[in-house]
């Protein structure tokens, strides 16, 4: 029980890496306010589900206000909400390129906006941004996503230097997954996915359980000594 009467927030918890987020930290003591513009595909112990546009600043204003009245403080952040809307350059859309700067870098501030002052009121925290191997080594047809992943790294160290003046111990750090196997990853053809596992050192994809299990030390006192970093999950990515 690493996170016993620990409030966390995860955003992007209808399904997928988020889901298994949810899960694990509410197995571990924690109460998890699971928030995603869709319906979610589960119920578990432990987790509330409510609805959350990141890319609204006004509605995660009233999301803060909302969770830290009934829950009393917010103790964790896992920044996981993102989208993708791939295309060659000279095929990208402005649309495409302003949704995914919006959810997925846009959408960290403005929630965090609001979290991370007040953890650093309150003296301690933890925040965690899902960034992706993407946003350090790039991908074909993937421009928007990965400016906004390495985006989200910057991101993580500055606040992380903001957050932890005047001695609050609050912690801010990333999670670079490489290729997990959630839903995006099912529609891609067999031969992508051998080349995928190819491409890594340990030979196989990620499960969306490594993860969160990832997320869970970082959420925990067991990393009170960890901030301002990239934790790589990917399975030794050879690229």
């Amino acid at each position: 029980m690493r996170l016993q009467g620990k409030v966390a927030i995860i955003t992007g918890a209808a399904k997928g890496l988020g889901q298994s987020m949810a899960e694990l930290f509410a197995r571990e003591g924690a109460r998890v306010i699971a928030a995603d513009m869709s319906a979610p595909g589960y119920e578990a112990a432990g987790v509330e589900h409510r609805h959350l546009n990141v890319t609204d600043a006004a509605a995660c204003a009233r999301f803060f206000e909302d969770v830290v009245r009934d829950y009393g403080r917010i103790d964790i952040l896992v920044n996981n909400a993102g989208i993708t809307r791939d295309a060659m350059l000279h095929k990208m859309t402005d649309e495409m390129w302003g949704q995914v700067l919006d959810v997925n870098l846009t959408g960290i501030f403005n929630l965090t906006r609001h979290v991370g002052p007040h953890m650093r009121t309150e003296g301690a925290g933890s925040i965690i941004n899902i960034s992706s191997v993407v946003g350090e080594f790039g991908n074909l047809g993937q421009s928007n996503y990965a400016a906004t992943k390495a985006g989200v790294i910057g991101l993580t160290k500055s606040l992380a230097k903001e957050l932890a003046i005047k001695g609050a111990k609050v912690r801010v750090n990333a999670i670079s997954p490489g290729y997990i196997m959630t839903d995006i990853l099912h529609t891609v053809p067999q031969e992508l996915l051998d080349k995928f596992s190819a491409a890594t050192m340990l030979g196989r994809l990620g499960q969306p359980e490594e993860i969160a299990q990832a997320a869970l030390f970082l959420a925990s006192d067991e990393a009170s000594y960890v901030t301002g970093t990239t934790l790589h999950v990917d399975g030794g990515m050879r690229l």
